[in-house]
């Protein structure tokens, strides 16, 4: 029996500005947390048997999440006496500060791409090259526009994927040598293209 209404839709987007919200997002665990409620509410227990944590671990990261406002309690239930807490997300999208962001999605992408069963279907691919300014916003676009069709396309009843972008201006030594270089990895079995 649901004790409460159900929560209104998540906002848009949170903007991460304080000292406890950057610390909230900054540890793997509590993105994570993040990971698993995306598919949906779910309890400190449900959480916790998800990802293999003792409901306590669980119980202390996702208040942490809480009280930074990137979750919230969505709906609430008596069992047994006890009321279970369903959390959400707060907001469809976490925005970071634009010196952080990047740091702490890339390290979250690479340490799940790290766990991630060695058989799965993956793409990793690392690419250099010379281009003009104009030439660095137009794929900056193309990229922020596939990353959010990407999103758009999400059935909740369908495998998980991870799609991380990192595209950036490298410190440069050399600034006038001409090189492009690519470096490709797949999985196993897998032929590079």
């Amino acid at each position: 029996m649901v004790d409460t209404p159900p929560a209104e839709p998540p906002a848009d987007e949170v903007h991460v500005t304080t000292e406890e919200q950057l610390r909230a997002v900054s540890s793997l665990v509590r993105h994570r947390i993040l990971g698993v409620l995306r598919d949906g509410p779910a309890t400190i227990s449900q959480v916790a048997n998800q990802l293999n944590l003792l409901k306590g671990s669980s119980s202390y990261h996702i208040r942490l999440l809480e009280r930074a406002g990137l979750i919230r309690v969505v709906s609430t239930r008596k069992v047994r006496g006890v009321t279970e807490r369903y959390y959400a997300h707060a907001a469809r999208q976490i925005v970071l500060p634009a010196p952080t962001q990047t740091d702490v999605l890339m390290r979250h992408a690479v340490a799940d791409l790290e766990a991630a069963a060695p058989n799965t279907p993956r793409y990793v691919r690392l690419q250099h090259a010379r281009v003009s300014a104009e030439r660095f916003d137009e794929f900056t676009a193309r990229l922020a526009a596939l990353l959010d069709e990407l999103g758009d396309s999400a059935q909740p009843q369908e495998a998980a994927a991870t799609l991380a972008v990192a595209f950036f201006r490298p410190q440069d030594p050399r600034p006038s040598a001409p090189t492009d270089s690519t470096i490709e990895a797949s999985a196993p079995g897998d032929e590079p293209k």
